[in-house]
């Protein structure tokens, strides 16, 4: 009774080993085509090749590639005059203010000088003194000669008395010399304006003690500006006085018209820069002193040049560089360049790529050499294989 159940039970354990493994071959089996699908799909993503919009990619082309030299710096006035004072005193008086127009020849103030009428009446007293002196001593001469003449006295005293007669003339020189002197100083109590302008500021108040030569107001004149700034010593043989220069002040909408005017004979011994000398009319006097201006000087080109976008060469450990499409594939070749031409974007092409190559007008990221790559056809519906979607990325 016993032997048929075990031989039932045996059978049930047989199915279910077999059927175990079954399924184990079964999983085997996926998972070895699973992993087959994933080796292939590399190779396939590899060998499809990269598809580029006919605008991103570019041919050399020929053209001028005319040069800017800028330089920059604020605007100053040339015409700066400082009124200083003349004469020791007080400012009894200034009748103008920042910002206003004066004209040459302006009396813009008085200084005031107690002592001046005093030191006047002493000079006058002075040269009535040295004239009586003088008087007395031709008086004096006149006799001797006579008696001279009579021999009543010797040839020296008659030489004292003709040097006694000299020093009287001199003296009265010097005494009306003293006395125009102080006349002058009395012309100079008025501040006067020595040029037309607009006072800048204001260096003395009314009723301060001025001394000789300190300053009492700054005149400019904003009808002439200039600009100082520097350049390279590579750049300044291209330049020349004369030149035209477009000057872009700040806070104006309009580049205005300058001429280059002096070039520093030597570069400065710290940034070996050489000064140079904008100057521009300013008839209006809308701009103003100090303002930050940029100028650019545009240097003609006098023959063709092979032009590449800028945004088209990479640099590689110094080393730049350019994508080209050869063949049905990408390739890399290392380019030598020349002048650049920054605000338009262009390069100038000395050599390491044909004139008619097909040159990505735009830097990627993970591109492979020898990797399948082709320009979509103009009008055609197919799909493009972006640098993104291939596993390259441009660069923005």
């Amino acid at each position: 009774m016993r032997r048929p159940w075990l031989i039932g039970v045996g059978g049930v354990v047989a199915v279910a080993a077999v059927a175990a493994t079954v399924v184990a071959v079964g999983r085997t089996q996926d998972s070895a085509a699973k992993a087959a699908k994933a080796a292939s799909a590399p190779a396939d993503a590899a060998s499809k090749p990269l598809v580029f919009r006919a605008n991103e990619v570019v041919r050399p082309t020929q053209a001028s590639l005319p040069q800017r030299i800028e330089f920059s710096g604020p605007l100053v006035a040339p015409n700066t005059a400082v009124v200083r004072a003349k004469t020791a005193g007080t400012l009894v008086t200034l009748s103008v203010a920042e910002g206003a127009r004066v004209s040459a020849g302006q009396v813009i103030g008085r200084i005031d000088q107690a002592e001046l009428a005093s030191r006047i009446a002493e000079r006058s007293a002075n040269i009535d003194s040295a004239r009586a002196s003088l008087a007395q001593a031709e008086r004096t001469h006149a006799s001797n000669e006579r008696l001279a003449a009579q021999n009543f006295i010797s040839p020296v005293a008659l030489e004292q008395s003709r040097a006694t007669l000299d020093a009287a003339r001199a003296t009265l020189h010097a005494a009306q010399a003293a006395l125009e002197t102080t006349k002058v100083a009395g012309r100079d109590a008025a501040v006067v304006a020595p040029i037309a302008g607009i006072v800048s500021k204001r260096q003395a108040l009314p009723g301060e003690k001025l001394a000789m030569e300190q300053p009492v107001v700054t005149l400019v004149d904003l009808a002439q500006l200039e600009l100082a700034g520097s350049v390279g010593t590579h750049e300044v043989g291209r330049l020349a006085p004369g030149m035209a220069v477009q000057v872009q002040v700040e806070g104006v909408a309009e580049p205005v018209n300058a001429r280059l005017v002096r070039i520093a004979p030597a570069a400065e011994p710290g940034t070996r820069s050489i000064g140079v000398t904008v100057a521009l009319a300013n008839p209006k006097e809308q701009l103003r002193a100090g303002q930050y201006a940029m100028a650019r000087v545009s240097l003609a080109d006098d023959r063709q040049r092979l032009l590449l976008p800028m945004a088209a060469v990479g640099n590689t450990a110094g080393q730049a560089h350019v994508w080209v499409l050869d063949g049905g594939k990408l390739l890399r070749r290392a380019v030598t360049l020349g002048q650049r031409d920054e605000a338009g974007g262009r390069v100038e092409l000395l050599g390491g790529v044909a004139a008619d190559a097909l040159v990505l007008a735009s830097r990627f990221d993970n591109l492979r050499e020898g990797q399948p790559a082709l320009v979509q056809a103009a009008g055609s519906a197919a799909a493009v294989a972006s640098a993104a979607a291939s596993g390259a990325t441009a660069l923005r």
